[in-house]
């Protein structure tokens, strides 16, 4: 069987690679001259299935207000006319209760518990390297009512046996001994063992690499311009080198995959969240961290990745805005910084911005479409990493007809009320199959 996965992304690889090792002829499309140059390039570098969590939760409206009236918040919102951002919004106001928190949460660590045991496995069966670690995150809380609210998460944990544990500062020094220097800034910890680190990028194009020896054809520098279909099935995907055609299609285009689907009549609610990383040389280790520290009133997290640091965070809705915004900048400065003081050097750090693909109930939209051959991987956002190789695990089985090893019946589109009521007319092939 043929498969045209669209995006080379850590998770339209992930998927190719899982396809190609089930036996299918897999070509993969992206308008980059390589994988993992947009989204998955700089990312925060965690794998925390304990720390999979809705953005949507009780009490978020509020703190929102107070994050975008902090100096170094984590919310900017550049709203403007952008009526997609405000039916987002809107949305994702609808998800801020306790009832979908919980769906959501579950929905989402019962998908990253998977991907973090298929990355383990995939890990022992190939070699493959990406400055990888094994050693928990730690959460940080400044205030006690930070600490105190954390109790909605643990029940959570318990129910699907994520291992963790409650630090006091003595605590949590035992694991990130570089934290002595500010130790009095923080009340206590919340780590999570079973949790994981490493370089996205490194992953994704060592993944790639793997899976063109299994034979399948990546094919870089195309553009997208749609999707052709007679109503029932999609026959064909047009680029820039001609109309593509296979047997089935994966959608993992992250942020573009909303624009790509309308056509369709399939109106998902993915929104783009602009998020930004400073990637710092490490000067000295013994004041680096030594794994990843979540800052919890900030929302940043600090990586050591190999011989660098890696700080991720701050939410920007401004829609597909790739600018690079100083104030960001300042605020990643400040936390490390205030975290890490002397571990990197700042001067020589690379700043960068990418495009998470967020849906408003934090889950991302993984499974099958009304269309018979076309299946959807797309919404993961900033949980890419952290869910990619469960997800392509996932999609190849569905492919394959093959029941997934997890339920994935509430991870598709069809949970969204109305996003497949539009039958648009057919739209037919135009030129020879690839």
């Amino acid at each position: 069987m043929h498969v045209l996965v669209l995006g080379s992304g850590v998770i339209g690889t992930s998927v190719a690679y899982y396809l190609a090792r089930a036996g299918h002829r897999v070509t993969v499309v992206d308008r980059q001259p390589g994988p993992a140059l947009e989204t998955s390039y700089a990312n925060a570098g965690e794998v925390s299935p304990g720390y999979s969590a809705p953005w949507a939760a009780p009490g978020v409206p509020f703190k929102a207000i107070k994050w975008l009236l902090m100096k170094h918040g984590p919310l900017v919102i550049k709203p403007g006319f952008d009526p997609a951002l405000w039916r987002w919004m809107l949305a994702m106001l609808g998800n801020c209760n306790a009832a979908a928190y919980r769906t959501n949460k579950r929905r989402m660590v019962r998908l990253a518990e998977y991907s973090r045991d298929c990355l383990r496995e995939l890990r022992a069966e190939t070699g493959i390297e990406y400055d990888q670690r094994s050693q928990g995150t730690l959460q940080l809380f400044r205030t006690q009512k930070q600490l105190d609210g954390i109790a909605g998460d643990i029940e959570i944990l318990r129910e699907f046996g994520v291992p963790f544990e409650l630090l006091d500062r003595a605590g949590y020094l035992r694991h990130e001994p570089a934290l002595a220097a500010v130790s009095d800034k923080f009340v206590g910890g919340l780590r999570l063992p079973g949790d994981e680190t490493g370089d996205c990028f490194k992953f994704t194009q060592n993944l790639a690499g793997l899976a063109a020896g299994l034979g399948v054809d990546f094919r870089f520098g195309v553009d997208i311009g749609g999707l052709e279909h007679d109503g029932r099935r999609i026959s064909g995907v047009r680029t820039t080198r001609g109309t593509l055609t296979a047997d089935h299609y994966v959608l993992a285009l992250g942020s573009y995959s909303t624009a790509l689907l309308r056509p369709l009549g399939i109106d998902i609610p993915v929104y783009p969240v602009k998020g930004f990383s400073l990637t710092v040389p490490i000067v000295d280790p013994a004041a680096a961290p030594e794994s990843t520290v979540m800052d919890e009133t900030h929302k940043v997290a600090v990586t050591r990745l190999g011989d660098r640091i890696r700080v991720g965070g701050t939410a920007q809705l401004s829609g597909f805005d790739l600018s690079l915004a100083e104030g960001r900048r300042r605020t990643l400065e400040f936390v490390v910084g205030d975290l890490f003081p002397g571990g990197g050097d700042l001067a020589r750090a690379e700043f960068w911005t990418g495009l998470r693909p967020m849906t408003p109930d934090g889950t991302p939209i993984v499974g099958r479409t009304r269309y018979d051959n076309l299946l959807l991987s797309t919404g993961h956002g900033t949980l890419g990493w952290t869910m990619a190789a469960g997800t392509g695990r996932v999609v190849a089985d569905l492919v394959c007809g093959r029941q997934p090893e997890i339920a994935v019946d509430d991870l598709g589109v069809a949970r969204y009320a109305g996003a497949q009521l539009r039958r648009p007319a057919p739209r037919p092939v135009s030129a020879a199959p690839a």
